[in-house]
């Protein structure tokens, strides 16, 4: 694989004069799961315990040194609300660390970072374990409103002819059960599946079914290539309760081709749509965690040191174009540092789909768009396919929600460690319209 042409060294200032520095220490993530019709071996919580052990094992530090534990997760189950604080106890934090959990939709794990970053920035932590966790597969299957209410009269039902009565109302319609993980895709805003905004967006910007296909043959071709190069030395194997043990994401497709996914039927507006199951994101399991600390704890720790957060930001759209939430939240950020895209090695755009990515990549070349919905004189440039999710992305791999936002600015950083580059870009649109984005520097050499 080509390596990044190195760009013009620009000096980059913090935003304010009281600003500190922040270091990304060291990470560490489990193999994303594919979700395949059943519950997945982990809950959310286990694979957040077992992904960061071998992280803080490794460490010079005791986890009860850490300041803070911040996990985001969008469905956490029943039993594991406030699910930061249960993974800290487990992972022997102890009870005088402060742990809390963020929800921001698919960028829950960029939430984050973003949110220790801003404690040590402003000096309110020293050292913080942060990331997400998402066990997509343990969606739940609710009862309908039908059914509630037949199982509220059912419990009011006190003499034996009102329970008969009551038993004689239920109807095979009460049984059609609501699908969770459906309901928390679809924007209840607008009405909206993710999908279908990704069919928007391919509209708007003439993406074709082809492009798409192409576009998510390449992710799976490179995750693959990734692997056998052993580039993702970041994933830590799990162990399940019955003695197996995984290593590696499992949803890559080696084998994949345009002529396989164009046999595929849309899944979002049928029949005319162009969004399919293969050029979309997969349903997955997944945790990603990173360490984040001040000078001060680099210091007293004697911390090796992966890189620098410089700056994060966030933006609102249109939920209709969700997708495009990246643009908007990566211009205003680079601009404040004087760059465009000329001036990052490496870029991390999360791949809710195909047609996303290519919108993206579209809208920031595009001088119409730039000029009417970013206020700009001219184009903001142009992301080369050959810097842009370079091993693959949440196509081939799986976009488990909470964990996502980590993970792509901890490959990032592997990336630019591993190509000898500066800077890099990690970014992700959100459901319910927004866009997050995180500018990291390599401080590796």
């Amino acid at each position: 694989m080509a390596k990044a042409t190195k760009t013009k060294s620009t000096t980059i200032k913090r935003k304010t004069a009281n600003s500190r520095p922040v270091y990304i220490i060291d990470g560490s993530r489990s193999p994303f799961l594919k979700a395949r019709g059943k519950p997945g071996p982990f809950k959310a919580a286990e694979l957040a315990v077992q992904a960061a052990r071998p992280l803080l094992l490794r460490q010079s530090f005791l986890p009860e040194e850490f300041d803070e534990v911040i996990l985001g997760c969008v469905g956490p189950s029943a039993d594991e609300v406030n699910i930061a604080r249960i993974v800290s106890l487990r992972l022997g934090c102890g009870d005088k660390v402060p742990a809390w959990t963020v929800q921001r939709n698919c960028a829950s794990g960029l939430q984050a970072l973003d949110s220790a970053y801003r404690n040590i920035a402003s000096g309110r932590s020293n050292l913080a374990l942060a990331g997400g966790t998402e066990a997509m597969s343990h969606s739940p299957l609710l009862y309908n409103r039908k059914m509630v209410d037949w199982l509220a009269d059912w419990n009011m039902a006190k003499s034996l002819g009102q329970r008969v009565k009551t038993l004689a109302s239920l109807r095979p319609g009460h049984f059609a059960p609501v699908i969770g993980l459906l309901k928390g895709l679809t924007d209840p805003v607008i009405g909206l599946s993710m999908g279908q905004t990704a069919e928007n967006l391919a509209y708007r910007f003439n993406i074709s079914r082809e492009q798409m296909d192409e576009y998510a043959v390449a992710s799976h071709l490179r995750l693959c290539d990734a692997q056998e190069a052993g580039y993702l030395d970041e994933v830590e194997p799990l162990y399940d309760t019955k003695g197996n043990y995984y290593e590696q994401d499992d949803g890559v497709r080696p084998n994949s081709s345009v002529e396989k996914l164009s046999t595929l039927k849309p899944v979002f507006d049928k029949p005319f749509g162009n969004v399919t199951a293969g050029n979309s994101a997969q349903i997955t399991d997944g945790c990603s965690w990173l360490i984040l600390a001040s000078e001060e704890a680099v210091k007293q720790h004697d911390l090796p040191v992966m890189g620098r957060v410089v700056d994060t930001e966030w933006a609102g759209v249109d939920p209709a174009q969700m997708g495009l939430g990246p643009v908007h939240a990566v211009v205003p950020m680079l601009k404040r540092h004087k760059m465009n895209t000329d001036n990052i090695d490496y870029w991390e755009l999360n791949e809710a789909f195909a047609a996303q990515v290519l919108a993206c990549v579209a809208a920031w070349k595009d001088s119409k768009y730039c000029r009417a919905e970013l206020g700009l004189a001219k184009a903001f440039g142009e992301v080369p396919h050959e810097r842009l999710n370079v091993d693959g992305g949440g196509i081939s791999l799986g976009h488990p929600v909470g964990a996502s936002g980590a993970r792509i600015v901890l490959h990032l950083l592997k990336t630019l460690q591993r190509n000898k580059a500066e800077r890099g870009v990690a970014t992700l649109c959100i459901g319910g319209g927004q866009g997050g984005a995180m500018l990291v520097e390599n401080l590796t050499g």
